[in-house]
């Protein structure tokens, strides 16, 4: 392969600088904003707050703690996910085959338990049936593409191992977006007269929906080309994924 073939193969298998200064950030923010509520929500049913919070919240927090062990069979593997997930997308990871490959084992592991529990909490949602509703669609595609993304990996087929898996991804950062989403509904509650269990489900969507459709944009302006080879290195992807 002469030097003007590799460039442009190069060119195509990876993102350009400018896009990922966007991406990477906005992808971090939501891993932090994710990790945080999974870290509160672990602290508030293990150790329960000795004075009652604001009815807003204290009702939420009573929600989750009528099913402490559901909850914590939940947040605790989406959050170790959620730590995982930003090593997995590192290029240092990447170059290093079996770390890479161990690490796609366990998010697709912890994944799965987020996911099945997931749908068990959705069965009794704090937001009604339009919380259920958005939650349980989400996650049976989070779940659905989470098992095709295993498939794939274990066919061996990097590339639509790859686009399943920033598939599921997207998905399951969609939480950390319902939190601004829910912000807002808080902060403009004088003005709505709206409570939690009203808007609840109304952020689940947004939020939801929202970083669905930043991952498949983000799919479609970096694909794979087919016609260029794809570097393997003992099953892992050595091309850039999300390059910080």
């Amino acid at each position: 392969m002469n030097a003007t073939t590799q460039k442009a193969t190069t060119q195509t298998v990876t993102p350009s600088s400018t896009s990922s200064i966007f991406w990477w950030p906005v992808f971090l923010l939501l891993c932090c904003i994710a990790a945080g509520v999974a870290l509160r929500r672990i602290v508030v049913l293990i150790s329960p707050p000795a004075a009652p919070r604001a009815s807003q919240f204290g009702a939420l927090d009573a929600a989750f703690a009528s099913r402490d062990l559901l909850t914590l069979c939940h947040v605790v593997p989406a959050l170790l996910f959620i730590l995982l997930l930003p090593v997995w997308f590192l290029k240092s990871a990447r170059n290093r085959p079996i770390l890479h490959r161990r690490l796609s084992y366990a998010l697709l592991f912890l994944g799965a338990i987020v996911g099945v529990t997931a749908l068990l909490l959705s069965l009794h949602p704090f937001g009604g049936i339009n919380e259920a509703t958005a939650a349980i669609l989400y996650d049976c595609l989070f779940l659905f593409s989470l098992a095709h993304a295993s498939l794939m990996l274990i066919r061996n087929d990097l590339e639509l191992y790859r686009r399943w898996m920033i598939r599921a991804v997207a998905v399951l950062i969609g939480i950390a977006a319902t939190r601004p989403v829910m912000g807002v509904f808080f902060a403009t509650e004088s003005i709505t007269h709206l409570q939690p269990q009203q808007f609840f489900g109304t952020a689940f969507w947004i939020g939801f929906t929202s970083t669905y459709i930043a991952g498949e944009a983000y799919l479609r302006s970096h694909p794979w080309s087919p016609s260029a080879p794809l570097r393997r290195i003992n099953g892992s992807i050595s091309a850039a994924v999300l390059d910080p």
